[in-house]
């Protein structure tokens, strides 16, 4: 679960909220989870805050050390639950309206993908640049002062 406390000025509804504002809540499912051959030694959950990181600083307009992360290491079969829990009662932003954030570079035969939300609103990761916007940033933004406006903080 990260939270934002920076200048970008579609975020500053949620920088001084109390209790803090989830931006987003992603998973880290160990390797092996899905036919239950995963270990829960946590190097999955550090791996993904890297890739998190990764594209937050390679936006044009963001910076890493504008967020906070909090996290929960659990025994994987409680990692969709929680997941899902928080999703549901926070509703945060990059997880209900600006998607986009947690994926990867697509694999071959995927390169007619559209390119996430997220990334029409922070450009600069390299793999992201080359698929074809749906949408204008000026639309998503508007998108994201209203569903701030909606939630009232």
């Amino acid at each position: 679960m990260q939270g934002y406390h920076g200048t970008h000025e579609v975020y500053a509804p949620i920088v001084n909220a109390q209790p803090p504002v989830p931006i987003y809540v992603g998973k880290a499912v160990p390797a092996g989870a899905r036919k239950a051959g995963a270990s829960s030694r946590g190097s999955e959950l550090w791996k993904r805050l890297k890739e998190h990181a990764d594209s937050i600083e390679a936006a044009d307009n963001l910076r890493l050390r504008d967020f906070a992360c909090r996290h929960l290491v659990v025994v994987p079969v409680w990692i969709p639950l929680a997941e899902r829990f928080l999703v549901e009662y926070y509703r945060p932003v990059w997880n209900v309206l600006v998607d986009g954030f947690g994926n990867h570079p697509p694999g071959k035969g995927r390169k007619d993908m559209r390119r996430p939300r997220w990334d029409i609103i922070h450009p600069g990761r390299a793999w992201a640049a080359s698929l074809t916007a749906a949408e204008s940033e000026e639309d998503i933004l508007r998108q994201v002062r209203d569903f701030f406006r909606q939630r009232a903080y």
